[in-house]
């Protein structure tokens, strides 16, 4: 198993995160894990993208240029990464910001309206883990749970208190793409 994963959008759409929690949970699970974050010089709103890879092998470069999957969070990203995405691949695209559309006809793409899920839930700051709950379900590089178990290394202890509706996200992500898979099946 290989999951090479990029994860692209703005300071403050929660891609750093999304990646630490998925490396954490990588690392919790006994794989090898490497986990690169790129960012802008902005000091709010410039670029937040990273790179994962998650392996039951060791790590040859930890830089992500051929994603399996690739993470939008933002129409530039969306512009910027598609290409690079292997044939075959997935695009899991936040539709609550993202108006562009893939191009590419070799690719799976699920739209999620991360934004709106969120604040179904309650909490317009965990949009990027409905995102995860959907790239958890549909690879299965790791398990929900690992990824919910990583919530208390990652996020500070002040912000524990948000755990639970970091968890509702999760498993809201994966539920539509159980659906998603579904309907993709039938």
């Amino acid at each position: 198993m290989l999951e090479e994963i990029y994860i692209a959008g703005f300071g403050g759409q929660g891609a750093l995160s999304t990646g630490q929690l998925l490396a954490y949970a990588g690392l919790m699970e006994g794989k090898y894990v490497s986990y690169v974050p790129f960012y802008g010089v902005e000091k709010r709103g410039g670029v937040a993208n990273c790179g994962v890879v998650v392996s039951d092998r060791p790590v040859s470069s930890p830089i992500v240029t051929e994603p399996t999957v690739l993470v939008v969070m933002n129409n530039p990203s969306l512009e910027k990464f598609e290409h690079a995405v292997i044939p075959g691949g997935l695009i899991l695209i936040n539709s609550s910001l993202v108006e562009g559309k893939v191009g590419r006809m070799d690719l799976k793409v699920m739209d999620i309206p991360a934004n709106e899920q969120a604040e179904a839930l309650g909490n317009s700051q965990v949009a990027n883990n409905v995102i995860l709950g959907a790239l958890v379900e549909l690879t299965g590089v790791v398990a929900i749970e690992t990824v919910a178990e990583a919530l208390k290394k990652v996020l500070p202890e002040h912000h524990h208190k948000l755990i639970p509706v970091n968890r509702l996200a999760l498993e809201r992500g994966a539920a539509l793409a159980g659906e998603w898979r579904q309907a993709r099946e039938s």
